[in-house]
């Protein structure tokens, strides 16, 4: 079938978007799939317009945005459900990128992608979660998130309001420079090959957790791990089920340090992801649901 000269066009301009548009999904899902797929289907629904509706709509990128959040929408409230019956801790499916030229990479230099951010929102309900990222991140007016939400300018506001204050209580720690992520990691690399459970607990900030996600398929923690102690002694565990070798890769976790894991004889493959404040490990985040995994582009 012949692709017409505007067609052609049509299908330029909407690639310039879309590093944008899967941005604003996976920050609203926290997941790949469903974000390329949110992505897939606001372009199916562009091109599936008449010329006469598509040159009626004055600002495309914002367009797509609220389609892409409406999409959205839907996906986390079928995911709400699918999380009743979750086993375990539920992580945003890790974006690692190497740095380089990374189709990607715009999206993960975003720190609302950061995955102690993610984590937060994953906290909010679909309403609110869709209201706080458009208007907050991406400045899309309430009353295209109220028409997106199916509600009032009014209760749009509200949503938007209350996923607001939930991620201030939060308090998430902020991205810290590379380097200075770089030279934590070492010490913290430097610590676990030693062993010494108070080595590493010098390196975790008093208020550390550690969330693991294996969706009942691989080894992890199942609840919340909290406090220096509990965490350093979960890790030199883990450490010695894959034979006391931090042999992990270094590579970029939504935008920050952390480490990839090849699988190793019964230890399914996993992402290590980390957060720092003041110069310690505040949040370890330990991803080996398979199914999260799928995209990871582990080493043969």
């Amino acid at each position: 079938m012949l692709v017409t000269a505007a067609e052609q066009t049509l299908a330029s301009t909407f690639t310039g978007h879309r590093s944008h548009l899967v941005g604003v999904a996976y920050r609203i899902t926290g997941s790949v799939a469903d974000a390329e797929d949110a992505v897939q289907e606001a372009w199916l629904r562009l091109a599936g317009l008449t010329e006469e509706a598509r040159a009626g709509i004055r600002d495309l990128r914002g367009w797509l945005t609220t389609v892409v959040g409406r999409i959205c929408l839907d996906r986390l409230r079928s995911a709400a459900v699918r999380r009743e019956r979750y086993v375990g801790q539920w992580l945003p499916e890790p974006l690692v990128t190497s740095g380089e030229d990374d189709p990607l990479d715009a999206v993960v230099r975003d720190d609302g992608v950061r995955m102690a951010a993610l984590v937060v929102l994953d906290r909010l309900t679909p309403e609110q979660r869709v209201a706080f990222v458009l208007h907050d991140a991406f400045s899309v007016p309430f009353a295209e998130i109220a028409d997106a939400l199916g509600c009032t300018v009014a209760t749009a506001r509200q949503h938007a309001s209350r996923g607001r204050k939930a991620a201030a209580d939060a308090d998430p720690p902020p991205r810290v420079a590379l380097d200075e992520q770089r030279e934590m990691l070492e010490r913290f690399l430097q610590a676990m090959a030693t062993g010494d459970v108070n080595a590493v607990i010098g390196l975790l900030h008093p208020d550390v957790v550690l969330v693991g996600d294996g969706g009942g398929k691989a080894k992890t923690a199942i609840n919340v791990v909290s406090g220096q102690e509990k965490v350093a002694r979960f890790l030199l565990g883990l450490l010695r089920k894959y034979g006391g070798k931090m042999d992990g890769l270094p590579v970029l976790v939504n935008g920050d340090l952390g480490l990839l894991f090849p699988s190793q004889g019964d230890l399914t493959a996993r992402v290590s992801a980390f957060a720092v404040r003041d110069g310690l490990v505040t949040g370890v985040y330990d991803m080996s649901n398979p199914d999260k995994l799928g995209h990871v582009p582990f080493p043969a």
